[in-house]
């Protein structure tokens, strides 16, 4: 008999070459599989709700992993919270129902962008954290752009090209997507049902053109449109990108969420 556990995951991506096993270099999935292979005592596989790029952080990454009867959610979480580098923590563990997939079965996404526009954004407590921007940016613009994401749309100006298949129409349904102002800078939050590679790091690259001036208002809703991404802007850093929060539906977990 096994259990299938939902593991919360919280990282700092700094050191890693993302989630995803690569051929070099250290991963936040490798790291996990190779605790978890500690106790299971072979090798095992740990699927992430999604594939946070190099640099990117995590306050609520989810993995689903199957583990021997023995480990119930609470003595796992303990076991590999004794053993993990200091910059993954389990922050939670539910015990979940056998069809339960952490990418297939995810409903939302939401992640979260980190803008500096102070002085002290350069300091070394928070230049590894956020985007240090020196140059002015327009609020009122920024969220303007925003206002155009909310709802269903074709993503693909937005989104590395190739990394989705020919027939996949780039499409993704927002639920939300808000800039707000934060002590030191502004935060860009975004949820959706799916997200594209790269494509947060798009949307801010592009709104924040906008809110200096170097792209005209209505910028994102006109590329919305667009076919590819040939008039994207740069995206924006990874490090200043973080993965807050995923959800499934409650009828998954075998206990309480």
């Amino acid at each position: 008999m096994a259990r299938i556990l939902k593991l919360t995951l919280a990282y700092d991506g700094t050191n890693y070459v993302g989630w995803q096993r690569q051929a070099e270099g250290e991963s936040i999935q490798g790291v996990l599989e190779a605790a978890i292979a500690r106790f299971e005592g072979a090798p095992v596989v740990v699927h992430g709700a999604g594939r946070t790029d190099a640099g990117v952080h995590a306050r609520g990454q989810a993995a689903g992993v199957r583990v021997a009867e023995r480990w119930d959610a609470a003595a796992l979480r303990r076991a590999l919270n004794a053993v993990l580098p200091d910059d993954v923590w389990v922050a939670a563990a539910h015990e979940m129902r056998p069809e339960y997939h952490a990418r297939y079965s995810a409903t939302a996404r939401r992640y979260s962008y980190l803008v500096g526009t102070d002085d002290a954004a350069n300091s070394p407590f928070r230049r590894r954290y956020e985007w240090a921007h020196a140059r002015p940016l327009d609020a009122g613009l920024l969220q303007g752009e925003a206002r155009a994401l909310p709802g269903e749309h074709s993503f693909r100006a937005f989104a590395v090209k190739g990394t989705a298949p020919d027939r996949d129409e780039h499409r993704c349904v927002v639920h939300e997507a808000r800039w707000r102002e934060r002590e030191g800078g502004l935060a860009f939050e975004v949820e959706a049902n799916r997200f594209l590679h790269h494509m947060v790091r798009f949307l801010v690259g592009t709104m924040v053109e906008v809110a200096e001036g170097r792209r005209d208002p209505g910028t994102v809703a006109r590329l919305l449109a667009a076919e590819d991404n040939r008039e994207v802007s740069p995206p924006a850093p990874a490090h200043a990108l973080y993965l807050d929060r995923v959800a499934y539906p409650s009828d998954l977990y075998l206990e309480g969420a």
